[in-house]
């Protein structure tokens, strides 16, 4: 069956519902800009290796006493102008290894914001085939509220009949119009149930408000077949290499990085550095006395230079012991959470294979039940019907089958959900 309000649309399967989400939910397109960033974030630091390159221009005016530069001899009272033009460039030879940290870093972190993407692809996944059997659920409590509505209302026109034949009393009668106006407020119930579950899947799908949605309902009597065994620690190991876990791995080989990169500031900083200007001075002259042309001096003044400079860190007020300190900490954190996400995987898939075996059994037992209560009922019915039995009687066998046929209902998705889960740690990736 499909979703009454969306009757007309084509329904959506599981594999459909998964694919939107992961292609619409704002966590995903988040995560996809963290990656990005990232990458961004590795070609900085590729660029890093390259030596800079700056290009400075410069034009002043001056008055008062100033400087010929042609002779250095003291100019009193005359406005000058002077123009410069410098390029410049340097490189570090030597930095600790800092910026080859620097990009294994990056490349470390791209691999762990990719790591983390498919980690909360995971996580969507799993919430939409949650919510998913969470519709298929409500949807089957709304079809047997429906069927069970529309029994005691075929049993109320019996009751009448045989009210007004004198077979039964009126006091059943009255019992079934309450049996009846029960079973309306349990469809109604119902109902409403599998509108708000709509709601949250249509929601944690990412659609636009008043969007309609229609869901691919499996026959009502379709019974779980899967019967495969589950060993914990075989599905543990298999498990390892989820981004749950991979991304925490990577996170501490970034860290150990990091705390190279930080320990490489104790290091002496080697540079070279080489610039290439020229200037012009109005108040230069040419040794004859005469006007010193503007291209003349661009020519002439021309002072290229080549420097290597040499950096001995000694105190920096605590700063590089602090991101030492920092940076083993934070290594430390990692180290932490790895172990903690581990035991929680573990866990996990420790509670999932106990819950699938006593869901198991909780089916068949539900089944067993279902079965004795619906055919103890089916007896109180045409008991009911020759008035050997009042109408309590019969509204107790009757709400036993119902509780029976809910019981199992409950059981079958639990049961159906959590395979899911397990399959999924099983073959270490999402299999809709």
């Amino acid at each position: 069956m499909i979703f009454h309000t969306a009757a007309a649309q084509e329904p959506w399967s599981l594999e459909k519902c998964i694919e939107y989400a992961l292609e619409h939910n704002i966590t995903v397109r988040q995560q996809s800009l963290n990656v990005a960033g990232s990458d961004n974030l590795l070609k900085k630091s590729k660029l890093s290796f390259f030596p800079d390159l700056d290009i400075s221009l410069g034009h002043s005016l001056n008055w008062g006493r100033s400087v010929d530069l042609q002779n250095l001899e003291i100019i009193h009272n005359r406005l000058s102008q002077s123009t410069s033009i410098a390029a410049s460039s340097s490189i570090y030879l030597i930095d600790g290894l800092s910026r080859l940290y620097g990009l294994i870093s990056s490349r470390q972190g791209l691999e762990a914001a990719e790591e983390e993407a498919e980690r909360i692809k995971d996580d969507i996944t799993l919430s939409v085939i949650k919510s998913y059997m969470q519709v298929l659920l409500a949807q089957e409590e709304l079809n047997a509220a429906m069927k069970h509505l529309e029994s005691i209302s075929a049993q109320r026109e019996r009751t009448v009949i045989l009210v007004e034949e004198g077979t039964l009393a009126y006091t059943s009668l009255l019992e079934t119009e309450a049996q009846l106006a029960a079973e309306r407020v349990d469809a109604v119930n119902a109902e409403n149930r599998l509108e708000i579950d709509m709601l949250n899947l249509k929601q944690l799908l990412g659609l636009p408000a008043g969007a309609g949605l229609a869901i691919a309902f499996p026959e009502t009597g379709a019974q779980p077949t899967s019967h495969a065994l589950y060993d914990v620690d075989e599905i543990y190991s298999r498990a390892q290499s989820l981004p749950f876990i991979q991304s925490a791995r990577m996170a501490i080989d970034k860290s150990l990085t990091d705390l190279k990169s930080a320990k490489g500031q104790y290091w002496p900083k080697l540079s070279l550095s080489a610039s290439y200007g020229t200037f012009y001075s109005s108040s230069t002259y040419a040794p004859d006395g005469s006007v010193y042309p503007f291209f003349s001096q661009f020519r002439d003044n021309i002072n290229p230079a080549v420097s290597i400079g040499l950096s001995i860190p000694l105190f920096n007020n605590g700063e590089t012991k602090a991101a030492v300190r920092e940076a083993e900490l934070e290594h430390e954190r990692c180290i932490l959470e790895l172990e903690a996400r581990q035991q929680t995987l573990y866990k996990d898939i420790q509670t999932a294979v106990t819950e699938v075996r006593n869901c198991r059994r909780r089916i068949d037992a539900a089944l067993a039940n279902l079965s004795l209560a619906t055919e103890s009922f089916n007896c109180a019915r045409e008991r009911f019907d020759t008035g050997t039995i009042d109408g309590t009687d019969y509204t107790t066998a009757r709400n036993s089958m119902i509780e029976a046929e809910s019981e199992y209902i409950r059981a079958k998705y639990q049961y159906l959900f959590i395979v899911r889960v397990l399959d999924f740690h099983n073959h270490g990736a999402m299999t809709p």
